[in-house]
């Protein structure tokens, strides 16, 4: 499963009238970064204080901001290279922030695997998003064609890892490492673990195909700026 250009273009035109509303409020493209980090901030600490359900809300809130800015940038011509680097570094900060919840959480409530399992599910999340601005940074799949390769992008852990906060809540996640709650949480976080580290495969894979069809110089070139 993965969400292709196409499909992320008809989601973002839905947010269209809300980001332009909050433009009109008098809100910038970067303003609209920083609540979003600012809100998934919250909800990260909600989730360390092991208020699971309320904590996947907000997080999925905060996420949710990343349509708006931009969105709103590109409906008012505001698209630039820092708006880009600020969204790319406050989306990766703020999904470590709520890694770090999950694990002062779950170590709170003496839940091991989970805590390590939210340890394996944020290093393979960054390594999706390296292998994407590694790859494009070096002159492949430029634009946002990396964005369609793999299983486990950004959206779909977002979905993954708020489900598993809201269901685990609903179900109540305890200090029992069989609670039902507690299950719920570990195997979204072992599925995004599992399938993130697939997801850089194939980018890995991906950029090997695109890197054997240039020529020999150019090649060498790439491996030249490692």
């Amino acid at each position: 499963m993965t969400i292709s250009n196409d499909s992320r273009a008809r989601i973002k035109s839905i947010f269209e009238p809300i980001a332009l509303a909050m433009g009109r409020a008098g809100l910038s493209p970067d303003g609209l970064t920083l609540i979003g980090f600012a809100i998934t901030a919250v909800g990260a600490a909600f989730v360390a204080a092991q208020l699971w359900l309320v904590g996947g809300l907000v997080v999925f809130v905060g996420g949710v901001f990343d349509m708006f800015d931009g969105t709103l940038a590109r409906a008012t011509g505001k698209v630039s290279k820092l708006g880009a680097f600020m969204d790319s570094v406050f989306d990766r900060w703020g999904e470590a922030i709520v890694y770090l919840g999950i694990v002062i959480g779950a170590v709170q409530a003496d839940l091991r695997l989970a805590a390590s399992l939210a340890a394996a599910a944020m290093g393979a999340a960054f390594m999706v998003s390296y292998a994407r601005a590694k790859s494009e940074g070096l002159g492949f799949t430029g634009g946002t064609g990396m964005a369609e390769v793999g299983l486990m992008p950004r959206e779909i852990r977002l979905v993954v890892l708020s489900l598993g906060f809201v269901v685990g809540g609903i179900l109540g996640i305890g200090p029992e490492e069989l609670s039902g709650g507690a299950l719920v949480l570990e195997l979204a976080l072992g599925l995004i673990a599992i399938l993130a580290t697939l997801t850089v495969i194939q980018r890995i894979v991906h950029v090997r195909r695109q890197a054997a069809q240039q020529s020999p110089d150019a090649t060498s070139t790439q491996q030249e700026t490692r």
